[in-house]
């Protein structure tokens, strides 16, 4: 049995990772689309470095676009076996993949406007909405803690990942030459404090591990003080400065996570009088189909669904769809709350926000989750004076702000505890994957004091045997 890494070594997005057994079937392990990597992001999602038509099934760890975004890819270049995942995660995936498949086709063609003036040829995007949908047949949902059999030689097992509605770490009983080995990949771990989502779950002692290693050498605020930070922001802005609060988010999770604390100032009475916008037609979706598994809530959310059936609604919040409601906040002079997707501002309607409202000093674009360096939201979060926004320079004006408490993934307290379930004595190689390289190595220190003795850090398209 061997395993390769074909996103998310050394680096944060694309996650893909490929088992293949002695007998030649051949399991993925995710098929994210890498984000936010400049100009090498193209070729990086074109490339696979294997060929999706060998490709036996596919094991799905949640829905977000750096573990999910390349599925329609993935079926049209000529795989057509099973797609693995928990319920939740179909449901979010069908609408993250076709928004994901738009705003391909929108970017491409806005591009092929000026590469026809410039007698270019034209680009294509990696994939259709008509693509996307393609993919729904191949979806099959797998209920948490229960072992699937996927066919003679693997199970597979969920439990829950706390990262985002539907997450999970994947564990896998593979069976070869009349021996079991375990496998488990984390997906993306979760905080054991999330304001929403219950704690990562523990999982069966393995043999090998796979990792993400986002935060591993970070500690998060506490999670306590999110709606004390964002009113904060809110007051200085909108209130003091007349400004408008640009907030780039994930459109599952984060926007969630946003909106649940600005619910919880309005009980509070403490939410300032203002228009809050969530420009997203895919964040409008995904806030649905997260109150669609109230059961996936930790207790302290079970509790408040007593006495509030919606807490992610307040006054104030409106919802933006079209595309001309979107254009028209560009005129709106009011103070005001923008939430908007993408997360790393390196696509979406926020990209727009953040080209219209970076060179106003009133404003303010606050980060509110991991970002790679080469995003427009990483650019910003390192101090960057001028940026390009589609195509056009801007000098930037706007105060940029973070918070630090609002992360979906785990920090090394959170990733040590995800571990403590394990004997470190009885895993033979921990792979640290979905981090940068400089992170990793810190956190390797980390765990091998830990009692873990083989611990890699695998680069890009690395292949390895497994004993």
């Amino acid at each position: 049995m061997k395993i390769s890494f074909h996103g998310a070594a050394r680096v944060v997005t694309g996650s893909k990772h490929l088992i293949t057994l002695d007998n030649g079937k051949k399991y993925l392990l995710d098929c994210g689309m890498f984000q936010g990597m400049g100009n090498q992001t193209d070729v990086l999602n074109r490339d696979w470095g294997f060929t999706p038509a060998d490709v036996t099934a596919l094991i799905l760890s949640h829905a977000h676009i750096d573990h999910s975004g390349l599925i329609p890819k993935l079926v049209k270049d000529g795989f057509n076996g099973r797609i693995y995942c928990t319920p939740a995660t179909k449901e979010l995936a069908a609408v993250l993949l076709e928004d994901s498949a738009g705003i391909q086709e929108d970017e491409v063609k806005f591009a092929n406007k000026k590469r026809k003036a410039e007698g270019q040829p034209y680009l294509q995007p990696l994939y259709t909405e008509e693509d996307a949908k393609k993919t729904t047949d191949h979806f099959v949902a797998v209920e948490y803690d229960t072992w699937h059999t996927i066919d003679e030689n693997v199970q597979v097992l969920y439990t829950d990942a706390g990262h985002i509605i539907g997450s999970a770490a994947v564990s896998l009983r593979i069976k070869e030459d009349g021996k079991e080995t375990h496998l488990t990949f984390s997906g993306d771990v979760g905080r054991y404090k999330d304001v929403i989502l219950r704690s990562p779950a523990v999982f069966p002692q393995a043999d090998y591990i796979l990792l993400e290693s986002t935060y591993g050498n970070s500690l998060h605020d506490p999670v306590a003080t999110t709606p004390d930070m964002l009113l904060d922001w809110i007051v200085k802005t909108c209130l003091k400065k007349k400004g408008r609060l640009i907030i780039p988010a994930f459109s599952v999770g984060r926007t969630q996570e946003i909106l649940f604390a600005l619910n919880q100032l309005e009980e509070e009475r403490r939410l300032p009088p203002l228009d809050y916008y969530v420009d997203s037609p895919l964040s409008v979706s995904a806030t649905e189909i997260v109150k669609h598994y109230p059961q996936y809530f930790n207790r302290t959310i079970q509790k408040i669904l007593e006495t509030d059936n919606d807490p992610f609604a307040f006054q104030g919040l409106k919802y933006i769809k079209t595309v001309e409601e979107s254009k028209l906040l560009n005129y709106k002079d009011e103070p005001c709350v923008i939430i908007s997707a993408s997360g790393m501002a390196d696509a979406g309607r926020v990209k727009h926000h953040i080209s219209n409202g970076i060179e106003n000093s009133r404003n303010t674009i606050l980060l509110v989750g991991y970002c790679e360096p080469h995003s427009l939201g990483g650019r910003l979060m390192a101090g960057a004076k001028e940026v390009h926004i589609f195509g056009v320079l801007h000098e930037v004006h706007a105060e940029i702000g973070s918070i630090r408490s609002m992360s979906a993934h785990g920090d090394y307290e959170d990733l040590s505890q995800f571990l403590a379930c394990q004997d470190p004595k009885k895993v033979k190689t921990l792979f640290l994957v979905h981090g940068e390289y400089d992170v990793q190595q810190a956190f390797r220190e980390r765990l091998l004091r830990k009692g873990f003795t083989d611990i890699e850090i695998p680069e890009l398209h690395h292949e390895q045997g497994l004993a």
